[in-house]
């Protein structure tokens, strides 16, 4: 990307970020590595009119909580659209509102797939996700867990979790134009 102004590794607290109109930023990180708090200061360093794509369901008090975090460090501002499945969907009516779509998080999205669909079937949703992305013409930051640093999980279900999370996550990354990884809150710029 020509001219990105997310400079150095810092904490990003200075963004001046000068993107084109269609631009995909993918971040990803481990468990409370910083991901979401990078995101949103990157996309107000974008724009105003920003749009927050959430794939979490409070299915549990603990899962609501978070949800409510979440929402107290968006602020008021944002345009929320909850997806937890059907991003693709969300993404189609967006084409003429908002300066940034912000999508947090994937692996979520993909514990939300696996329930219903074969992993070939979630690697298709992914394919049709970027195709959505590509046509929207806007700037999208897609937030995602990396799985893959840990040990290796004890039962089949995390191990297909894990599997699945990664190859969506390769996907996001090869076509995405910039890459980060969040380290103890800091933004190492990987693309």
């Amino acid at each position: 990307m020509q001219g990105s102004g997310v400079k150095g590794q810092g904490s990003g607290k200075n963004l001046k970020l000068r993107t084109s109109n269609s631009e995909l930023i993918f971040i990803l990180g481990g468990a409370r590595s910083g991901k979401s708090s990078f995101a949103l200061r990157l996309a107000e360093s974008i724009g105003s009119r920003n749009i927050y794509i959430a794939t979490a369901e409070a299915l549990d008090e603990e899962m609501a909580e978070r949800i409510k975090r979440h929402k107290e460090n968006r602020g008021k501002d944002w345009q929320v659209i909850e997806a937890p499945i059907n991003i693709t969907g969300k993404l189609a009516g967006l084409k003429r509102k908002g300066d940034v779509i912000l999508i947090d998080c994937l692996t979520l999205w993909v514990n939300n797939q696996m329930e219903k669909m074969a992993d070939k079937k979630i690697l298709k949703e992914t394919g049709s996700l970027l195709k959505a992305v590509k046509a929207i013409n806007k700037n999208i930051i897609i937030v995602s867990n990396e799985v893959g640093l840990g040990i290796v999980p004890d039962n089949p279900l995390a191990r297909r979790f894990r599997d699945i999370a990664g190859m969506v996550n390769q996907k996001i990354a090869e076509a995405a134009d910039e890459v980060y990884l969040m380290v103890s809150g800091i933004p190492v710029r990987v693309k």
